[in-house]
C-alpha cells in the first residue's frame, strides 16, 4: 500500500476531529491535519516503545539536538546553543511569550487574516491585536503601524494564505522591529512545506539583531502529520525572556511525553524520504486546485499557496452567499474552514485543506463546483 493511501472509512471511525466529527457522507477539508498516515518509520519507532519509564538521555535532550541539526542543514541557520526550550505546542509557546514579554493592555502586531487560536490568545490575554496586511500596498506605513506595539508575531509560511515571506519583506519587518525594540515571535511550523522555487528564511537568521530579539517556534507536527503527539520547540534568542523563563519553577510549563519526543526526533532525522514523497503529492494537489479555481468565473484572484497544504479562496463574488463555508456544509456535504474565523474582514473566504488523496480532492472540488452552479441558478 502507498504511504499516501487514504481510507475515508478508517478516518471516520478514528479519533481524529477532521473526519470523526462530521455527519455521514460529509467530506472533510477543514482543520489542518493531513489524511495520510505518518511516515512508516515514525509509526515503527512509536510501536517499539515498550519502556515507558522516565527517559534517560546522558547526551542531552535529543529533540533539541535534532532541531538544531535540522535548522542548520535544511535552512542554513545555526541556533545559538543552550537557548532552546521544549513546549507542548505553538499555542502554548505564544501564550507563554505573551505572558512574560508583554503586559496587559499592550499592542501585539500580527498579519491578518491569521490562525484563529493565535488571535484568540492575544485578546484573551488582555492584549490588543494590531493587524498587518500579509502583502502590504506600496504606500503602507509599516513603522507607523508598529509604533506603540510591544511585540510582533510573524507566521511564516503564513496560515491561511500560504504566503512565503521574501527576504525583502522579512528585512523590512526586522528593521522596524529593531528601531522600535519589539520582541518577535516567529511561528515557522510550516517551514518544511514550501514549494519550489520558494525558500523559507528563518527570521532569526536575518541579522544578529534579529537573532537577539526573536523567539523561533516550530514543530514536526504539521509536516509529518503527528499533531496528536504534542511536541514543539522554541529557540529563545531574546535574553530577557530567556532569563524570565529560566526563573520559573522547575517544570512549571510542563513537558511533552516520551511519545512526542520520539516521534519528533524520528521525523526530523529519519523521515526525510517520506517528506519528499509527500511534497511531490502535495504539489500535484496544489496544481489541481489551481486548475480547478481557474474554471470558476468568480475566483479570478486566486493565488496558489507558496507553502502549506491550504488553499485560500475568495468566494465574495460567488453565488454561495455571505457564509460560503456554511452553505457548502449544508448543501454540498463539504466542510471547509470559514474565512470569518481568520478575520472578520475575510468572512467571504474559505480555506480548503488539500492534503488528501487525489480522488478525494477531486470529489471535494466537484461538490463545491456543483453547489455553486446550483446556487447561481437560484
Amino acid at each position: 500500500m502507498s504511504d499516501f493511501a487514504v481510507d475515508t472509512a478508517r478516518l471516520r471511525s478514528g479519533h481524529g476531529v477532521k473526519w470523526g466529527s462530521l455527519p455521514p457522507g460529509t467530506l472533510g477539508a477543514w482543520v489542518a491535519d493531513m489524511d495520510f498516515a505518518p511516515a512508516p518509520v515514525i509509526r515503527r519507532r512509536l510501536a517499539e516503545l515498550t519502556d515507558l519509564g522516565y527517559p534517560h538521555w546522558p547526551d542531552g535532550d535529543p529533540v533539541i539536538a535534532a532541531f538544531e541539526e535540522r535548522m542548520a542543514a535544511r535552512h542554513g541557520w545555526t541556533p545559538a546553543p543552550g537557548r532552546t526550550r521544549i513546549f507542548s505546542d505553538l499555542i502554548q509557546t505564544l501564550q507563554v511569550v505573551i505572558e512574560h514579554a508583554t503586559r496587559p493592555g499592550d499592542r501585539i502586531a500580527i498579519h491578518v487574516p491569521n490562525y484563529p487560536p493565535f488571535l484568540a490568545s492575544i485578546t484573551r490575554a488582555g492584549r490588543h491585536v494590531v493587524p498587518l496586511p500579509v502583502v502590504p500596498p506600496d504606500d503602507f506605513d509599516l513603522l507607523g503601524t508598529l509604533r506603540g506595539c510591544a511585540m510582533l508575531v510573524v507566521v511564516n509560511p503564513h496560515n491561511p494564505t500560504g504566503h512565503v515571506f521574501t527576504r525583502a519583506e522579512l528585512d523590512a519587518l526586522a528593521t522596524a522591529a529593531a528601531e522600535l525594540d519589539l520582541v518577535v515571535l516567529a511561528d515557522e511550523i510550516h517551514a518544511d512545506l514550501v514549494y519550489a522555487p520558494h525558500r523559507h528564511l528563518p527570521f532569526a537568521s536575518l541579522s544578529a539583531d534579529a537573532a537577539a530579539r526573536t523567539i523561533t517556534a516550530t514543530s514536526a507536527t504539521k509536516a509529518f502529520n503527528i499533531a496528536g503527539v504534542r511536541c514543539a520547540v522554541a529557540h529563545v534568542g531574546h535574553a530577557g525572556l530567556w532569563t524570565a523563563l529560566a526563573a520559573l519553577p522547575l517544570d512549571y510549563l510542563g513537558q511533552p511525553g516520551l511519545h512526542g519526543r520520539v516521534a519528533t526526533v524520528t521525523a526530523w532525522r529519519e523521515a526525510g524520504p517520506w517528506l519528499d514523497g509527500l511534497m511531490a503529492l502535495l504539489t500535484e494537489n496544489r496544481d489541481r486546485v489551481t486548475e480547478w479555481a481557474a474554471t470558476l468565473p468568480w475566483a479570478a484572484g486566486y493565488r496558489a499557496p507558496e507553502a502549506t497544504y491550504l488553499a485560500w479562496l475568495d468566494c465574495t463574488g460567488s453565488p454561495l452567499g455571505p457564509d460560503p463555508a456554511g452553505d457548502l456544509l449544508r448543501h454540498a456535504g463539504v466542510t471547509v474552514s470559514a474565512g470569518a474565523e481568520f478575520s472578520p474582514a475575510t468572512a467571504g473566504f474559505i480555506r480548503i485543506n488539500f492534503a488528501t488523496a487525489p480522488d478525494v480532492l477531486t470529489e471535494i472540488l466537484s461538490r463545491i463546483s456543483r453547489r455553486a452552479v446550483y446556487a447561481a441558478a437560484g
